[in-house]
């Protein structure tokens, strides 16, 4: 399975298959580099020319919806001591045993921070409720 709404995480947890979550750090835009001012190079596939599916980013810059969103929920992904695409994978772990992220990574540095949150575990299911409230979540 390649998605993780509540609905298809209760077939898994039902027939004991798991979601596969391809996109984990929304793009990039969890990893916390960009900002408004960010621009994305035109042959990007987040660029200027981006496709109607892309939602984390718009015309070559991160979308400010959901830059808002990660900003309302930051303090909680980065707690423990995490980086925020740390904080990201663990909120994916604290939803459900059954997701397995597939984090991106294009360096050696990338590879290691990824793997790293695995030192710290899933987020609380208090923090997961924290979350779901803020981004008001169902």
């Amino acid at each position: 399975m390649i998605d993780d709404s509540p609905e298809v995480l209760e077939v898994c947890e039902k027939e004991n298959l798991a979601s596969i979550n391809r996109g984990p750090l929304a793009m990039g835009l969890l990893a916390g580099k960009y900002d408004l001012a960010s621009t994305i190079p035109g042959e990007d596939v987040r660029g200027k020319n981006s496709p109607d599916w892309m939602q984390y980013f718009k015309d070559g810059k991160p979308n400010a919806p959901w830059l808002n969103k990660l900003h309302s929920v930051r303090e909680i992904l980065t707690s423990g001591g995490r980086s925020l695409l740390q904080g990201a994978l663990a909120w994916l772990w604290g939803r459900s045993e059954r997701i397995i992220p597939i984090p991106g990574f294009r360096n050696e540095q990338q590879i290691t921070g990824n793997a790293d949150a695995m030192k710290f575990g899933a987020l609380s299911q208090d923090q997961i409720c924290e979350i779901d409230s803020i981004l008001e979540r169902s």
